[in-house]
């Protein structure tokens, strides 16, 4: 080992100060190289994650827009089906308030109080003869409880 100023010397590599001086670059300048195809593979690498990112939340952003597009077809049906129920509410009561045959038996009924036999009732309210003598006898009956007076025993 000689005194010629070598560091390497000091380390038994036998390499002088000019060895030294151009492999010192060269090993920088391989290091460079690897860390920047480190840092390019890691960019493509992120890239293709954020890619992959960006295709799922399509994805999810029109299955979510799908359901909410049938959510708002059910609930307008729904509402079309709540609005033909409540006509048909409507219809359905005034049907029932509009009994052709309710009526008749109603009418019936006055007329007897009246004063009408079973003969006019069954031409003026269209009733067979059985269902004009009960009106008849029903609201004879009817007459007869109202005009008799009702006992109680006072204290």
């Amino acid at each position: 080992m000689g005194r010629n100023g070598s560091i390497l010397a000091v380390f038994g590599l036998g390499l002088d100060v000019m060895t030294f001086t151009v492999l010192v670059p060269l090993l920088s300048a391989l290091l460079s190289v690897c860390m920047v195809v480190y840092v390019l593979q890691l960019k493509r690498s992120v890239v293709k994650s954020q890619q992959a990112s960006e295709a799922l939340m399509d994805s999810f952003s029109s299955e979510v827009q799908g359901v909410s597009h049938g959510a708002m077809g059910v609930g307008r049906k729904v509402l079309n089906l709540e609005k033909q129920l409540h006509a048909l509410t409507i219809s359905f009561d005034e049907m029932k308030n509009n009994d052709p045959a309710k009526v008749s038996y109603s009418e019936a009924s006055r007329l007897v109080e009246l004063g009408a036999g079973v003969e006019d009732l069954m031409n003026t309210c269209g009733i067979s003869r059985p269902e004009a003598e009960l009106v008849s006898a029903l609201t004879e009956s009817k007459q007869k409880q109202a005009s008799v007076p009702v006992l109680t025993a006072e204290v």
